[in-house]
């Protein structure tokens, strides 16, 4: 039985990942999230008997289980593209550090960390190698690779980072991430099967200023603004807090009642043109409909947004358990 540790837990993605991957073979035994409202989400799929542990600034890790592997989806937001790139100068991005000081107490078999893909580049590398030595100097061999969602059974184009490192007494001298597994899936394969609420469709009076706004930024040469998705192609990256929305629109003929259910400026647009829903945003990341949305839409967007890719998750966890269940042969020689 493996030990597992969920660090930054969000909605448990990289957990779910993993024990898809493990089965009854891995145990979880200590979470840690800080946002109420994921905990609600994580609670409802994961059990309530579970106590989740909130800031881990804040939690000595010698009061942490001893586990074989940390999870850890450590804040993005530091190190993306579309925010101001501080790095380590921006608190969250410290956090790493966090993980580190969990790694250099417990030394687990196995740390596992996922981010966005622009870690290898920021501050001109200088953050990745910062992480990369320091897992080195705790006793781990490292190895990485950038995936994107597309090529394992979901329509989304989101490329990320994924970090897994050995510790240096088990470690292979090569670790192969997994291939490609299905690039075939499209937005239509995840849509909802029944008529969605006139709630996700936009109103007129929206849907005029979202086009202004795009004409203003295209009159500068800029890309910004809504983009509407062919249901036959696949989704852009749904991102960190929810937001872009508008970058991920669909046109959806199915709706018979345009009576709007929410208060709205006009009326619900005739072009049939809608967001997609908060469960089309968890096939998005490969969440099984079986997990339950128990919290307001305006945090289950943040929440898939925020969350990890769980069948690229499940791909890279199958490698590693291939690795121990090889390393624990060896030692039963």
């Amino acid at each position: 039985m493996y030990r597992a540790i969920d660090l930054f837990a969000g909605i448990g993605g990289i957990r779910l990942g993993f024990e898809q991957a493990f089965g009854a073979e891995m145990t979880t035994v200590f979470t840690s999230e800080w946002n109420k409202k994921s905990q609600e989400t994580y609670l409802a799929n994961f059990g309530e008997e579970i106590h989740i542990f909130g800031d881990i600034t804040a939690i000595d890790e010698k009061n942490i289980p001893p586990h074989d592997i940390l999870l850890a989806g450590f804040p993005c937001q530091a190190f993306s593209l579309a925010g101001k790139k501080r790095g380590f100068e921006d608190t969250r991005g410290t956090l790493f550090f966090d993980v580190a000081r969990i790694v250099n107490y417990h030394k687990p078999k196995v740390v596992f960390c996922e981010n966005v893909k622009n870690l290898v580049n920021h501050d001109r590398g200088k953050t990745f190698k910062i992480i990369n030595q320091t897992l080195q100097d705790l006793g781990y061999k490292v190895f990485h690779k950038v995936l994107n969602s597309k090529d394992f059974g979901v329509p989304q184009n989101r490329e990320r980072i994924y970090i897994v490192a050995f510790r240096e007494d088990i470690a292979p001298n090569t670790f192969r991430f997994p291939e490609k597994t299905d690039d075939t899936k499209v937005i239509a394969d995840i849509m909802e099967e029944k008529e969605p609420s006139s709630k996700y469709y936009l109103s007129d009076v929206y849907l005029a200023s979202l086009r202004k706004h795009k004409q203003r930024h295209q009159a500068k040469g800029n890309g910004f603004g809504y983009e509407i998705r062919g249901v036959h192609s696949v989704a852009g990256a749904i991102v960190c807090g929810g937001m872009g929305r508008e970058r991920n629109l669909i046109i959806d003929k199915r709706l018979t009642d345009f009576t709007p259910v929410t208060n709205i400026k006009g009326k619900i647009n005739r072009e049939y043109i809608r967001k997609m829903t908060p469960r089309e945003w968890a096939r998005l990341q490969g969440f099984p409909d079986e997990f339950k949305l128990v919290v307001a839409d305006t945090h289950l967007y943040k929440q898939f947004g925020n969350s990890v890719t769980v069948p690229v998750i499940k791909a890279i966890a199958q490698k590693i358990k291939q690795q121990l269940e090889g390393v624990r042969r060896k030692d039963c020689v």
